[in-house]
């Protein structure tokens, strides 16, 4: 059977030898003209991490969904101006943050009502797989379904501007500089940032924890 010249040769395209993972800037070039493996790779690497903090950010699957589409959109539209001034993933997280603000803010303005509790064990399992084994953070107190939804709830009550830092930190666990670029804010801010949200978040899981853990487990100070 006779192979297509195209198929052919993008067959043979060094960029996707097996096993292999195109650097940033090669995959942004290949993105800028249209390449539609370059494409399948964008999604591959970060569909899933763009969903992961949208959903920490919003507390609801379905925004955190329709998050994840607008996010892509605004890559695909935009990355023709993407001058490198950050890494993709950074470049890629800013977006996310904007656009799972800018939901909530819609959220709130249309859609008043409570934030449910979710249970969902499967959905508790992809938390707990994002966390870092060596970090200390507040959700090492997740060691349940029940908790893990207690805990959900505290981040979704507290300062947007806190817990986008938090969950950028001890979640998605990002450097301090990322976070900074992220967020466009100065190192100092994104630090106290991170304290005030990880005391506010302390606070609200102090009284909703009513004492069974101990306050070891829910504070992290800033390193």
């Amino acid at each position: 059977m006779r192979v297509p010249v195209a198929t052919a040769i993008l067959d043979l395209n060094p960029d996707y030898s097996a096993g292999t993972e195109l650097d940033d800037q090669r995959l942004i070039e290949l993105l800028r003209v249209g390449d539609e493996r370059a494409y399948e790779e964008l999604l591959t690497r970060f569909q899933q991490p763009v969903y992961t903090l949208s959903l920490r950010l919003l507390n609801d699957e379905g925004e955190a969904s329709d998050v994840v589409q607008e996010v892509f959109l605004k890559v695909f539209r935009n990355i023709g101006h993407f001058r490198g001034q950050s890494s993709l993933k950074t470049w890629i997280y800013r977006i996310t943050v904007n656009e799972a603000h800018n939901a909530r803010r819609w959220f709130f303005r249309h859609r008043r009502r409570e934030v449910e509790l979710d249970t969902d064990p499967y959905r508790t399992r992809g938390w707990r797989e994002a966390i870092p084994d060596n970090t200390r953070s507040p959700f090492e107190v997740a060691f349940d379904h029940e908790q893990a939804g207690i805990i959900q709830a505290a981040l979704d009550r507290i300062n947007p501007v806190f817990r986008s830092a938090v969950v950028l930190r001890d979640i998605t666990d990002l450097s301090y500089e990322d976070i900074a670029e992220i967020l466009g804010v100065s190192l100092g801010t994104v630090k106290s940032r991170i304290l005030r949200g990880r005391e506010a978040l302390r606070e609200e899981l102090k009284g909703d924890l009513k004492g069974r853990l101990p306050l070891r487990l829910i504070a992290r100070t800033a390193e």
